[in-house]
C-alpha cells in the first residue's frame, strides 16, 4: 500500500503515463525519459517524504528513492500499466537534448539493468582472490572453479548482456543484437582468433576479403556499436517490406550484414578505439597519479549528485578488458568513504531523533557503496559535512593515486572493493596504499564534521513560563522527540495547525498530559482534542494519516465532555497493525491556541516517559 501510494503520486507529478517513454531504475534512482520534461513538477516530488531527491540530467528526470527503488519501480510500472516491451528512449520517440546528455542517457540505459548482478560478480572475484591470498581455495579445486564460472561468466560474455541491453536502448529486436554478441563469442571465433596467433598461420577472408581475428570476451564498445549498426538495419527493412516477409527476411538481413560487417570493419575499429581510450587514460593517469586520485575523490560524488557518473563506468569497464586492471575505480573509494564517514559525524553528533536515525542508516548504505541517502538526506542539506567528505576523498585519493591502486574485477566502490584490490601475485605495498587511502577518508571526514560540521545550536528564548501548575503539559506517550518541522506532512510541520511537537511512540497509550476535559474525539478514534483548567487547547494525533485506517488499530477509553485527570488513559492502539498498513506512527502534539501565547518551548530531551513534562508555554 505505501508503495502504491508513492508510485501513484510520482506519476502525477512526471505529467502522468502518457509523458513517460522510458522508465528504468539503478540502485537508488528512477530514471524516467519524458516527452515533455516541463510537464513534471520536481519541486513537488522534493516535498514527499518517500522521495530522497530530484535531479534533471544527462535527458532524464531522476527521482532518487534509495534501498527501496525496485520495489518502487515496480509499483510505477503496475500503476502505469508499462509493459516489459514499452518503448524505450529513442531518437523518434524520446525529449532532446545535447550530445553529451544522450551520450549519459545512452550509457546508463545499456548498463543499468544488469549493473546489480554486475557489482555482484566483482565482489564474488574479490572475495575469491582474498580466499586464494589467505589459502582457504587452491585455483585447482573444484570449489574454487565453480565460484569462479559463476563471478567470470558475465564478463566472458558480456557481448551477449550489452548485445541485449543495447538492442533494447537503441529501439530494435533486442534478440537480434544478442545473438549479434553470441557470435563475437562463439567458440570457433575464439578458435579462430588462438589459431592465428600462432606462428606461421593462414590469413583467412571473408568472401575474398581479409579477416583480422580479435577475441572480443569480456569487450564492450564493438558490441555496442554493432548492436547500433543492427537496430538502424532493422527500422529500414522494416519500413521497406511487406508486413508477410518482416518477421524473417529482417532478422536475416540484420544477422547476414551486421556480423560480416563486426568482424570485417566494426569490431577492429572499435577494438582500435577501446585501446587507445585504455592507453590515453594511462597516459594521463601516469603523469600525476596523485593529482588523478585528489580530484577523482573530490568530484565523484557531484558527479553523482548530477547522474553524470555514467559516463565513467564504460572507461573503467574497458581499462579492465584491455589492461587487464582498472586504477581509478580504487580512487573512488576514498570519495564514497569521506561522504560515510561526515554522515557518522552527524550521527555522533547530532541531538535531533529524526536526524540521527537517517545518519545511522545513511551510515549503513554508504559503506556497501550506496551514498544518495548520506548525501542527499544529511550531508548536503548541511552543506560542510559534503564539503569535508570531498576534501576528505580528495586526500585519500591522493594517497591512493599514489600508491598506483589498481583493482582487478569492476565493481562499485563499496567496503569489497577492498578484496578486488589484491594483486594477482599477493598481497603488496599497492593494497596497504589502497586501504590507507581509504580509511583516512573515512576518520578525516568524520573528525572534521564532529568539529565543525554541525551548526551550534540557538541558545533558548527567554520566557515568563506561568505558574508552576499552569505550566505542566506532560507527555501523552512515551517515545522519541521529533521537532515539528521534521514531520513527515505538510500541514503538521507548518505550523499551520499550531506550534507543537512530534512523539515517535514506543508503547500504546495514550494518557492525558494536564487536568481538563475532553473536547472533542474524532470518530476515528485517531485523535483526540483536549482543553486545560487554564484554557491549553491541545490536539494529539496518533499517526500521520492514519484516519485511513477508520479507526479500526484504535481503542478510546473516553468520550468528549469527560473530565481528565493527569495520567488518566485516554486512547490506546494497535502499533504493529498501523505499521503493518504502511503508516507513520509520528504523533503530533499541538497546542492548537498557540497565537495565545509568546512562546512553545521543548522542555523534554531526545526521548520522554509519559508523564514527564513535554512542553513549557510563555505568557505575551
Amino acid at each position: 500500500m505505501e508503495y502504491q501510494k508513492l508510485a501513484q503520486e510520482i506519476l502525477s507529478h512526471v505529467g502522468g503515463k502518457a509523458n513517460i517513454v522510458s522508465l528504468e531504475h539503478c540502485a537508488t534512482r528512477l530514471r524516467f525519459r519524458l516527452k515533455e520534461s516541463q510537464k513534471a513538477d520536481a519541486e513537488a516530488l522534493k516535498k514527499n517524504p518517500g522521495v530522497i531527491m530530484v535531479v534533471e540530467s544527462g535527458g532524464q528526470f531522476q527521482v532518487v528513492i534509495g534501498n527501496h527503488v525496485h520495489a518502487v519501480w515496480q509499483a510505477v510500472r503496475a500503476e502505469a500499466g508499462l509493459r516489459d516491451d514499452a518503448p524505450v528512449a529513442t531518437d523518434e520517440n524520446a525529449s532532446g537534448g545535447n550530445l553529451f546528455s544522450r551520450l549519459i542517457d545512452i550509457i546508463s540505459g545499456i548498463f543499468t539493468p544488469f549493473i546489480g548482478i554486475l557489482a555482484a560478480s566483482g565482489i564474488l572475484k574479490g572475495l575469491l582472490a582474498l580466499a586464494v591470498v589467505c589459502g582457504w581455495l587452491s585455483v585447482e579445486s573444484g570449489t574454487y572453479k565453480i565460484w569462479f564460472a559463476a563471478s567470470d561468466a558475465l564478463f566472458f560474455f558480456f557481448p551477449l548482456v550489452l548485445g541485449y541491453t543495447a538492442g533494447k536502448k537503441f529501439g530494435g529486436n533486442p534478440f537480434i543484437t544478442m545473438v549479434i554478441g553470441g557470435a563475437l563469442t562463439h567458440p570457433t571465433m575464439i578458435a579462430a582468433f588462438n589459431a592465428s596467433q600462432q606462428t606461421g598461420a593462414m590469413a583467412d577472408a571473408f568472401l575474398g576479403i581479409p579477416v583480422t581475428w580479435f577475441n572480443y570476451s569480456a569487450s564492450v564498445i564493438p558490441v555496442i556499436l554493432a548492436a547500433w549498426v543492427s537496430c538502424w538495419l532493422e527500422k529500414q527493412s522494416n519500413r521497406r517490406l511487406p508486413a508477410s516477409m518482416k518477421n524473417f527476411f529482417t532478422p536475416l538481413i540484420c544477422l547476414g550484414v551486421t556480423v560480416p560487417l563486426t568482424f570485417l570493419v566494426i569490431g577492429p575499429v572499435a577494438t582500435w578505439l577501446s585501446m587507445m581510450l585504455a592507453n590515453g587514460y594511462q597516459w594521463i593517469y601516469a603523469l600525476a597519479p596523485w593529482l588523478a586520485g585528489a580530484a577523482m575523490g573530490a568530484l565523484w560524488q557531484v558527479c553523482v549528485i548530477f547522474g553524470l557518473h555514467w559516463g565513467l563506468v564504460p572507461l573503467m569497464i574497458n581499462n579492465l578488458a584491455v589492461l587487464g586492471h582498472d586504477s581509478m575505480l580504487p580512487m573512488l573509494l576514498p570519495a564514497v568513504m569521506g561522504q560515510v564517514g561526515a554522515a557518522l559525524g552527524i550521527f555522533l553528533r547530532s541531538r535531533d531523533a529524526r536526524q540521527k536515525v537517517l545518519a545511522g542508516s545513511s551510515v549503513t548504505a554508504g559503506i556497501f557503496g550506496i551514498t544518495e541517502p548520506a548525501v542527499y538526506g544529511v550531508n548536503l542539506p548541511l552543506r560542510r559535512p559534503f564539503i569535508f567528505g570531498c576534501v576528505a576523498g580528495a586526500i585519500g585519493g591522493a594517497i591512493v593515486g599514489f600508491s598506483h591502486t589498481h583493482v582487478y574485477s569492476f565493481g562499485f566502490a563499496n567496503i569489497f572493493t577492498i578484496a578486488q584490490m589484491i594483486p594477482p601475485g599477493g598481497v603488496d605495498a599497492t593494497l596497504w596504499g589502497g586501504i590507507a587511502g581509504t580509511v583516512l577518508a573515512l576518520f578525516l571526514s568524520c573528525g572534521m564534521t564532529l568539529l565543525a560540521g554541525m551548526p551550534k545550536a540557538a541558545p533558548p528564548v527567554a520566557a515568563t513560563p506561568l505558574s508552576s501548575d499552569e505550566n505542566a503539559i506532560l507527555s501523552p506517550l512515551s517515545g522519541t522527540v521529533l521537532a515539528l518541522d521534521k514531520v513527515p506532512d505538510a500541514t503538521f510541520a507548518s505550523g499551520l495547525l499550531g506550534r507543537g511537537v512530534a512523539i515517535i511512540p514506543l508503547d500504546n497509550k495514550v494518557i492525558a498530559p494536564f487536568g481538563g476535559e475532553v473536547a472533542s474525539l474524532f470518530q476515528t478514534r485517531h485523535a483526540i482534542g483536549l482543553l486545560s483548567d487554564s484554557g491549553v487547547e491541545l490536539l494529539i494525533h496518533v499517526g500521520i494519516d492514519t484516519v485511513k485506517l477508520d479507526g479500526k488499530p484504535f481503542i478510546a477509553h473516553v468520550s468528549a465532555g469527560d473530565k481528565i485527570q493527569p495520567g488518566d488513559l485516554l486512547l490506546e492502539f494497535d502499533r504493529q497493525a498501523i505499521l503493518d498498513a504502511g503508516y507513520d506512527l509520528t504523533t503530533p502534539i499541538i497546542i492548537s491556541n498557540s497565537d495565545d501565547y509568546a512562546d512553545v518551548i521543548t522542555a523534554a530531551a531526545s526521548t520522554v516517559t509519559a508523564g514527564q513534562p513535554l512542553l513549557s508555554l510563555s505568557h505575551q
